[in-house]
């Protein structure tokens, strides 16, 4: 630690900080566009400038200059600085003149009024005049893809978005030409930037240079309606704000948490907000004479229950989808087993997952937090690029940090880090479990080593095998201790783990959701349409859904739901952390809650469930599940399940292990809906195309 004065007040920091960082602990504001603290230091505004007592006579770039850096007074004592003075004030006038000479000021029909920090900073620090007459200079607008906006006169060369996708994106793609007047920030070659995580540099941008595409001229921020909400777009449950204005959803933003996302976001989740309008089912539907017709909710339910009397309680089942909130779960759990059926299934991909092996069997136990502990890292049958960006971004922030050697077993993708790749499939994870190979020596060397397992492993014929394989290899390279739990099975599906958690899987001679799809009479889908449906052969279909999608296109009864932007909901997301959704908006026309629909459907067909709110529905489900009352926590699972799931491991026959996830922006109804993300993949498929040749 090291103690300095800032404006008289003496305080004690770490030695680490650097002097703007030392005055924000002093509780003094000083201004900046550069320094970000999740970046490096580049020194390029010189905005944050302060005065340094014995140094030179010269205000000093805080930002640039540690706390270490400082000398003591003569007699010892602790070194002082200001952020107030004359000297300052003066120096950061001069600043902001010399940033206004070429800025425009077009701040009436700039997207970025309202959240400008130029803005905001001319106000507090600035002048109200200039000194300089000479004409600004023009700078061609630059295309970096659908998603950014560039409006390159505003750029005032604070090298943000360079940093940002060098260091946190992992890709070399945008950088500063040109020396002087003659610098310009650029992608070079006028191509659009290939990362998921693209969208991030529309909230470091301190000017209206870089702004959201898909926004421009939509609205303006005091219009907006700002709810805190959790994303559902892949299982990292990003926290993010939903921004409304009357009905509909404006923009998505992320919020701080420090624990999961720190303050990013994937473009999918950034992005996906024109899905939640279009292609929205919006009344009841009925299949008649081989076509689906408009109808009453009594209409529907009556044809519901006409169908579930014709059959037995084992002909029925339930599917549950990727994005459903624990609570509509719960309450189609227990309309189920009402009717006298087992048959329910939460894994639309045939996962080899189960709660019987325990908690620890299917969560990212080192937390993703912890991802920055761990010293060794082996990836089975995964693309966290494209399966969990933000969990990814987080490998590449352990990577950078310093020596950290990585293995890959299934696709050789670019994973925006360099990896060892150790083959493609079962007979590279079975020489790894059996004492082989270079790899299983750098993990048996490592403190804390961390084995992800990817829903693309243990998915098929192999699953089961292949998950206590992964199980086995982590106890005989010391992954599980007292201390640390390094097995991570890494989800794709929000749903997932809190479906898992509730127990939303066969019972005892149920049948699976592949099973449901050819063996039942009447099947309800709660929002699944990630299933193959050509060879269906179930009997009445019911979908309780939001989008016409997949489920919808085969089902006898539609039921229109509402969207994760328009419910309460519960979501546990990969490492098993309870978390919270708001309401933002309403759903459209007659859609309502999941949970509501569920709750109206069981009095008709004569198994009414006990509670009329959601309030009464949520003391239920934390009497019978208990940690979910637990928000933003996460319950561990025991690490002896580890060794006891090891115990299963057999013999695996020869596969390759793929990537669930082929196309990052369709991955789910509401992103097939969105014309954004349609436009993000052919422009993906088609560069992927252009690198094959």
């Amino acid at each position: 630690m090291a103690k300095l004065k800032v404006d008289g007040k003496e305080i004690e920091v770490p030695d680490h900080f650097t002097l703007l960082q030392a005055c924000e602990e002093a509780g003094a504001e000083v201004p900046r566009f550069c320094f970000h603290e999740r970046l490096s230091v580049a020194g390029n505004c010189r905005m944050c400038l302060i005065e340094v007592k014995g140094g030179p006579p010269k205000p000093a770039a805080s930002c640039a200059m540690g706390v270490r850096d400082l000398r003591p007074g003569p007699n010892g004592e602790a070194p002082e600085v200001f952020t107030t003075t004359p000297m300052v004030k003066k120096a950061r006038e001069g600043v902001m003149e010399f940033l206004l000479i070429n800025h425009p000021l077009d701040c009436p029909i700039c997207d970025q009024g309202g959240e400008c920090d130029l803005q905001d900073q001319a106000m507090a620090f600035g002048v109200d005049s200039t000194r300089y007459n000479e004409n600004k200079r023009a700078v061609e607008d630059k295309y970096i893809g659908p998603l950014v906006k560039t409006v390159m006169n505003r750029c005032i060369h604070c090298t943000r978005c360079v940093r940002f996708t060098t260091e946190v994106a992992g890709i070399a793609e945008l950088g500063l030409i040109g020396r002087g007047e003659d610098a310009e920030i650029t992608t070079y070659l006028e191509q659009a930037m290939t990362s998921e995580l693209q969208g991030n540099v529309v909230d470091l941008c301190p000017v209206g240079a870089l702004t959201s595409k898909p926004y421009a001229f939509n609205a303006r921020p005091w219009e907006l309606g700002k709810t805190e909400s959790i994303d559902v777009m892949d299982a990292v449950g990003s926290a993010i704000r939903v921004d409304t204005r009357g009905r509909e959803v404006m923009r998505v933003m992320p919020r701080v948490n420090e624990e999961i996302n720190e303050e990013w976001i994937s473009d999918k989740t950034r992005f996906i907000w024109d899905g939640l309008k279009t292609q929205r089912l919006d009344r009841p539907y009925v299949k008649k004479d081989g076509r689906l017709q408009p109808a009453s909710w009594n209409e529907a339910f009556a044809a519901i229950k006409a169908a579930v009397a014709k059959t037995s309680g084992d002909r029925i089942g339930a599917i549950a989808g990727d994005l459903a909130s624990v609570e509509e779960m719960y309450a189609l759990k227990e309309l189920i087993s009402s009717l006298g059926s087992k048959n329910i299934d939460c894994r639309q991909d045939g996962a080899a997952l189960d709660p019987s092996f325990g908690r620890s069997s299917y969560l990212f136990n080192p937390t993703i937090q912890g991802i920055e502990n761990a010293d060794a890292l082996l990836i089975i049958g995964s693309n966290p690029r494209f399966e969990a960006s933000i969990l990814n971004a987080r490998i590449r922030k352990r990577f950078r940090m310093a020596n950290f050697p990585i293995g890959v077993i299934g696709e050789q993708a670019e994973l925006r880090y360099s990896y060892e790749y150790l083959g493609a499939g079962t007979d590279s994870l079975a020489e790894l479990v059996g004492g082989k190979g270079k790899f299983l020596s750098v993990l048996k060397k490592a403190e804390r080593p961390m084995i992800i397992v990817g829903q693309g492993a243990i998915s098929g014929a192999n699953g089961a095998s292949v998950l206590a394989a992964a199980a086995k290899l982590a106890g005989v390279v010391g992954a599980v201790t007292a201390d640390w739990n390094g097995f991570a099975v890494l989800h794709t599906a929000a749903a997932r783990v809190g479906g898992l958690d509730l127990g939303f899987v066969p019972g005892e001679g149920g049948k699976t959701a592949a099973e449901m799809l050819t063996g039942t009479d009447v099947l309800f889908l709660l929002g699944a349409d990630e299933m193959d449906f050509s060879g269906k052969t179930a009997g009445f279909t019911v979908y309780i859904g939001s989008h016409g999608d997949e489920g919808a296109h085969g089902a006898d009864v539609i039921l229109p739901g509402a969207t994760y932007t328009e419910k309460s909901g519960t979501w546990v997301n990969t490492e098993g952390r309870v978390q919270i959704g708001n309401r933002a908006g309403f759903a459209p026309g007659d859609a309502r809650e999941d949970w509501a629909i569920i709750r109206a459907l069981s009095d008709v067909l004569g198994k009414k469930l006990p509670f009329d709110s959601l309030v009464e529905l949520r003391g239920k489900l934390y009497a019978a599940h208990p940690h979910f009352a637990d928000a933003d926590q996460i319950a561990a699972g025991a690490s002896g399940e580890i060794a006891a799931l090891a115990q299963k491991a057999g013999e695996m026959a020869k596969s390759a292990f793929a990537s669930p996830v082929k196309d990052f922006y369709l991955t789910n109804p509401i992103a097939r809906a969105s014309a954004v993300m349609a436009e993000c993949s052919a422009l993906a498929r088609n560069n992927f195309k252009a690198a094959a040749e």
